[in-house]
């Protein structure tokens, strides 16, 4: 069992979507309901910049800035810290928002969604080509979350936390196809995800406080602890790209946790990958 260190205060009500990237020099993930993108920089500060009602998810682009989830869509920004432009509106039912996302080896976005409510079958997974092509991928989810991709592409792994597993999915010509569980926690609650670079895959259990890592066979190889319940996704950084970053929330909390909202990190032995980019 690994332990978790602090590395913020509880700057978040509801932290979500690490994701490292030189681009924007280093750690950038999203205080979700607040609409805000938030920066680690190097001397511990953290920087916010307010995007929208909701900042969903946020990855760079190849061919520079960020995309970022907003509460009905995308928006696409051109530099590191420019305000996004919001694209057209992906559903209009305010009912519901987006949720997490990331990127397949070609550039596409696979993004996500949940009601507010959190009622079954109400969300989506979507993909995004570069060129702006939307396509439905899943259209039966609740809370859509992590994805990330196998380190050769030929396979997807993916959270709907409201189902208790991690799936996978084989990806055949650029289109996720035959999905099956990859590993079932039964009560748990799998939240965001990432692969790292031996293919073992890190699962951030929400209401458990723990990120767990799989080898690709499913095999529990290792377990992050922290003190806080409300554990909600995991990337990859650092130098060495050998820290794990951790996000967490207090959202309907209601026991009084003084930690829940902060960003934690640990040490790993396995580095992770260079994050796999927006090609739009």
């Amino acid at each position: 069992m690994l332990r978790a260190e602090q590395v913020t205060d509880a700057v978040t009500y509801h932290g979500e979507g690490p994701c490292w990237s030189p681009t924007w020099g280093g750690l950038r993930w999203v205080d979700m309901l607040a609409g805000d993108l938030l920066t680690l920089r190097d001397d511990g500060a953290v920087d916010r910049l307010h995007v929208g009602d909701v900042a969903a998810f946020v990855r760079p682009r190849s061919r520079g800035g960020y995309v970022v989830g907003l509460e009905r869509g995308i928006g696409l920004a051109d530099g590191p810290d420019a305000l996004p432009t919001p694209l057209p509106e992906l559903w209009s039912d305010t009912g519901v928002r987006m949720n997490e996302a990331g990127c397949d080896p070609w550039g596409a976005l696979y993004a996500g969604s949940m009601a507010y409510d959190a009622h079954p079958g109400g969300a989506t997974l979507y993909r995004i080509a570069p060129d702006g092509q939307v396509d439905v991928v899943l259209d039966d989810v609740t809370i859509s979350n992590g994805i990330d991709f196998a380190l050769d592409g030929t396979r997807a792994y993916y959270d709907d936390t409201a189902t208790g597993r991690t799936d996978v999915f084989d990806v055949v010509d650029g289109r996720l196809t035959g999905r099956r569980p990859f590993v079932a926690g039964g009560d748990e609650s799998p939240d965001g995800l990432v692969v790292d670079s031996a293919g073992n895959v890190w699962v951030a259990l929400n209401g458990d406080g723990r990120v767990r890592c799989h080898a690709p066979s499913g095999e529990v190889l290792a377990e992050v602890e922290l003190p806080v319940r409300l554990v909600t996704a995991c990337t990859l950084g650092g130098p060495d790209l050998r820290d794990l970053y951790i996000t967490t929330s207090r959202e309907h909390l209601d026991d009084p946790e003084p930690e829940a909202g902060a960003l934690f990190r640990v040490r790993v032995d396995v580095p992770g990958r260079p994050v796999l980019p927006y090609g739009g």
